[in-house]
């Protein structure tokens, strides 16, 4: 179980802005995630969502509430702790991919596993595997410029699971996988939490092009 109780997230002026005004980005935030559920976080640009992935992947701390992963209340951990324990659990996939250019796509999902230093055998085998799963094993010699923007989202879904991690967390995924890609992202992510936010809610912006994601609007986040 993910569970967030009463989260709260407050973005105070600093430097030369100091006396200016606080803007609370998350307030009272509830949320119970099981292993197995896909959530997509609904509402309009500003409404915070991307402040949420932020704090579900911890890469941003809170100012108040608890935050507790698989019974770890991450909230104590320092910072460094955060990094492993992020570092081991969790994968993104960013809104423009963040694949790095000058990187083959085999690079590219093999470099989570260089940081956890995974054997090289063991590096091999896991990348080959989800490249042949998302049907990018022919691709894995390209750069993410010779690849079409739904082939880059699967190299970057495989970036992102290659490392099995526990939460996968998505910013806006559009929909541009076929049925057959989509059914195998979903067969990757099955057992995992599955957080991914929308700019709204329409058959377009289904996350990775799946219905099978329960909605949550942020305005039912802040009630």
């Amino acid at each position: 179980m993910l569970t967030l109780h009463q989260v709260q997230k407050v973005y105070r002026p600093r430097g030369w802005l100091a006396s200016g005004v606080e803007t609370p980005a998350l307030r009272d935030v509830s949320l119970h995630v099981a292993a197995g559920d896909f959530v997509a976080v609904m509402g309009p640009s500003g409404c915070g969502k991307s402040t949420l992935l932020n704090v579900l992947g911890l890469l941003d701390t809170v100012d108040g509430g608890r935050y507790v992963f698989e019974g770890t209340d991450v909230t104590r951990l320092r910072e460094r702790q955060r990094d492993l324990f992020r570092q081991s659990r969790i994968g993104f996939v960013f809104q423009d991919f963040n694949l790095i250019d000058e990187l083959t796509v085999y690079q590219n999902v093999e470099l989570p596993l260089v940081y956890a230093r995974v054997p090289a055998a063991e590096r091999r085998q896991r990348v080959a595997a989800v490249l042949e799963r998302l049907q990018l094993g022919h691709r894995q010699q390209h750069r993410p410029a010779q690849l079409s923007g739904g082939q880059q989202q699967r190299a970057a879904i495989a970036r992102a699971v290659v490392n099995q991690p526990r939460l996968l967390l998505a910013d806006e995924p559009t929909g541009n996988l076929d049925s057959a890609n989509g059914e195998a992202v979903m067969g990757l992510t099955q057992k995992l939490f599955v957080i991914a936010s929308a700019a709204k809610q329409s058959h377009q912006n289904e996350p990775f092009g799946c219905d099978c994601f329960a909605a949550l609007a942020m305005t039912d986040v802040f009630a």
